[in-house]
């Protein structure tokens, strides 16, 4: 079993005063980890010890920090194995999928320390004598709250973009999987200078604590409730607030696709790592003509599902994160059930240790439940029957969030209204996943603002300043 240690100011070990948890693999509940948990004052010391190093690393070359974030992608692929190990064991996803999530973070990292040194400011025409130009500089202290659903591969998306931009940072990774994030900021504080990443750990009051310091940004991906409430913290402080939050991702099923077809593109969106992706498909819009075909393919295709704990390799469905986790996603089922909805596979509790929840389809959902308006995050697919391509991006349209949607169409005039009309940040036409790398957008209402992912990302963590030029009054330096 794992013992979390926390980093203040480069001393491994400061801190944990507040108490201590313990992590359970959702598997079997057996306890994988312990955690300190932070005091406010020692959340209030990291920052003070991370501003008095925020000067020097902003000075520090811009080709040196990509050498170390270089090198840090090089000491993270070394250790991939045991991230992927410990993802899997704390929040259950399938071993094969962590270890996609740690190649996606050494990508990230990878891609970062490329992409840094050619950032540039502008030159601008102003005097003939003077010089004028705009220049890029490191925000200074940056507080990075992770989440569990894939902690490597977020967590190395924030921490290289901001280390590269020149600011030094407090990560604070999710209760659910603080060994990850540990193992992770030990492989990055091997490599940088101590003192310029940080880790505090415990629940969602030391992240609230982290909010509520005079810190330059505040980047958070996670729950909406979450993100609002940093983003009001922001406000008080006067901190920039990077927010990627929750979703309720909609899939439409345009008439004319095949249905075959359309249920694996809906069974990949709504039950890849159980569901608990932000731009997981959680409400399906399918016209009348195709819909009844499409759910009896949809349940074949859950029924089919290989259940089991993470670290077996046969395992297609893992666990949720946690037991509480569960009981919200089945109370969101059994509450569309009891106004009417339909279960036609999954929806029932398993019997034995873990948190399982099975693959579950519900038909005959409505715009007004739960189920459809909010984010469920489980391996839940809700499907509501529409009459017409107009009602279905009507009613995907129609949320409180914006962070992605996918259409599946054989018609080019549907996909182009589509990916116009439709309120949210990214649109796929006829993939639930994938796309160009370097792709970035930024989520709407509900889901946050500002750039979660891409070489954007590297511009959230810098600030712009105008400089103007011209020599004193007798004209000579």
């Amino acid at each position: 079993m794992y013992r979390v240690e926390q980093l203040i100011g480069g001393v491994w070990g400061a801190g944990g005063a507040g108490g201590e948890l313990t992590v359970h693999d959702p598997a079997d509940g057996s306890p994988f980890g312990t955690v300190p948990v932070a005091t406010v004052d020692e959340v209030a010391k990291a920052v003070e010890a991370a501003r008095e190093l925020a000067t020097e690393w902003a000075a520090t070359p811009t080709a040196q920090r990509a050498e170390l974030l270089a090198q840090a992608a090089d000491a993270v692929a070394a250790g991939a194995e045991e991230l992927a190990a410990a993802t899997t064991a704390e929040m259950g996803k399938p071993l094969g999928d962590a270890r996609g999530g740690v190649a996606a973070g050494v990508g990230t990292l990878r891609q970062y320390a490329e992409l840094g040194p050619l950032r540039g400011g502008r030159t601008l025409h102003g005097g003939v004598d003077a010089i004028d130009f705009m220049t890029p500089q490191p925000r200074g202290v940056v507080a990075a709250i992770t989440p569990w659903n894939d902690p490597v591969a977020v967590s190395c998306g924030l921490l290289g973009a901001a280390l590269v931009t020149g600011n030094v940072v407090l990560f604070k990774p999710s209760e659910r999987t603080p060994v990850t994030g540990w193992l992770l900021a030990r492989l990055l504080d091997g490599v940088f200078p101590a003192g310029v990443l940080s880790l505090l750990t415990g629940g969602a009051e030391v992240g609230a604590a982290l909010a509520a310091q005079p810190v330059d940004v505040v980047a958070h991906v996670g729950a909406t409730a979450t993100g609002r409430a940093i983003a009001a913290a922001c406000a008080r402080s006067g901190a920039k607030a990077l927010l990627e939050n929750g979703g309720s991702d909609p899939l439409v099923v345009d008439a004319g696709v095949d249905p075959g077809w359309a249920a694996g593109q809906a069974a990949l969106g709504a039950f890849a790592n159980a569901g608990q992706l932000c731009t997981a498909v959680e409400r399906i819009y399918a016209h009348r003509d195709i819909a009844e075909d499409f759910a009896d393919a949809l349940v074949e295709r859950a029924g089919a599902l290989v259940v089991g704990p993470g670290r077996d390799p046969a395992t297609e469905l893992g666990p949720l994160v946690d037991r509480r986790h569960r009981d919200q996603v089945h109370g969101q089922v059994t509450a569309a059930v009891a106004q009417g909805a339909t279960l036609r596979a999954g929806g029932v509790l398993p019997d034995g240790p873990g948190a399982f929840y099975p693959a579950t389809v519900v038909t005959d959902c409505r715009q007004e439940m739960t189920l459809v308006r909010e984010e469920t995050f489980g391996p839940v697919a809700a499907v509501v029957t529409v009459d017409s391509f107009s009602e279905a991006l009507r009613c995907a349209a129609d949320s409180p969030y914006g962070l992605a949607a996918t259409v599946l169409t054989g018609s080019m005039s549907h996909a182009q209204r589509a990916w116009r009309e439709l309120p949210v940040g990214t649109v796929k036409v006829n993939a639930v996943f994938g796309g160009a790398p370097g792709g970035a957008a930024q989520p709407r209402r509900g889901s946050g603002h500002g750039f979660g992912y891409g070489p954007e990302l590297l511009d959230e963590f810098s600030t712009v300043k105008a400089v103007h030029l011209e020599p004193p009054a007798g004209g000579h330096w």
